[in-house]
């Protein structure tokens, strides 16, 4: 059997943090606003991944009032996601996203991202997709106030 699962993260953009994406650090002049380190990929496809499992949300596992997650690596929450699934013999087929802000460039940071993802869940980067998608200069992500990222996850029973 088959299990899909959708994901949808979005974090405010400000000064004075690191931006994390897809497990990586990405060089621009604003982070993501965050309980952890705020990486909007990597929560869309925690929450995703939950889903394909029918195991709940993010939120759920890894509170925002819980001090133990405060700034931690969100590679984290893919790894005990990954454990979860593992317990339930789901295993993971394939992985697409989508990441939309207006800046920094993407494309070139994927092959990093798409290595540190595909380590933390223990699966091949060729079974992770990625892409890149600007809000057109419309709303709070046009503006380069945020960013947003949307994702889908295939597991299968083994």
């Amino acid at each position: 059997m088959t299990f899909s699962g959708i994901g949808y993260d979005l974090h405010r953009l400000v000064e004075g943090r690191k931006l994390m994406i897809g497990g990586i650090e990405v060089p621009f002049d604003k982070g993501s606003q965050g309980h952890s380190d705020g990486d909007v990929l990597s929560h869309a496809l925690c929450d995703a991944l939950l889903g394909a499992a029918s195991l709940g949300d993010i939120g759920t596992h890894f509170p925002d009032t819980d001090p133990k997650w405060k700034g931690v690596s969100s590679l984290l929450f893919l790894d005990h996601a990954r454990k979860l699934l593992a317990d339930r013999r789901l295993r993971i087929v394939h992985i697409d996203a989508i990441v939309i802000c207006e800046r920094p460039k993407l494309g070139p940071h994927f092959p990093a991202m798409r290595a540190a993802l595909a380590k933390s869940l223990g699966i091949t980067a060729e079974q992770i997709n990625l892409k890149a998608k600007t809000n057109e200069g419309t709303g709070e992500i046009g503006r380069g106030e945020a960013l947003a990222a949307h994702a889908i996850a295939t597991v299968r029973l083994h």
